[in-house]
């Protein structure tokens, strides 16, 4: 390896072509958790409710967590939502306007025994999911 007096351009050099095989720089520097990210960066995102479903929890645990099929509307791209709160799906219906966050998970995956749900409901045509929950709020007529 070159490390002598004038060097400098050859180690600079190096160090920038072996960064590529650093997996972590690679997917940074082409911005691959943007592109592959349905928000595309964002912290939240608004979208139309298509179907509640009911999804089921990974081993050991057993339980049907309640979840909304979302149509967002800045892409068009379809993700699963799940509900916070006890008896949260009953204020959600098909065609309400939701907005959605991420749930929270390691690196902006999935959280517990719920694979493959990546977002939770944070409203419900403009009112929080969680003041519902608690009738501290009222669900707008539209």
């Amino acid at each position: 390896m070159a490390n002598g007096k004038y060097a400098a351009r050859k180690l600079k050099r190096d160090r920038q072509r072996h960064r590529w095989s650093d997996d972590s720089y690679a997917r940074r520097a082409r911005g691959l958790r943007q592109r592959a990210d349905p928000l595309e960066g964002a912290p939240q995102a608004r979208g139309i409710v298509l179907e509640k479903v009911g999804v089921e929890a990974k081993q050991p645990n057993s339980a049907v967590r309640k979840c909304v099929r979302v149509q967002l509307i800045k892409n068009g791209k379809q993700v699963t939502a799940f509900c916070p709160g006890d008896g949260a799906i009953s204020f959600i219906d098909e065609h309400d306007e939701v907005t959605i966050a991420g749930i929270g998970g390691a690196k902006g995956r999935a959280m517990g025994d719920l694979s493959g749900v990546n977002f939770k409901v944070e409203k419900v045509n403009g009112v929080s999911l969680i003041e519902l929950v608690r009738g501290n709020a009222e669900k707008p007529v539209r």
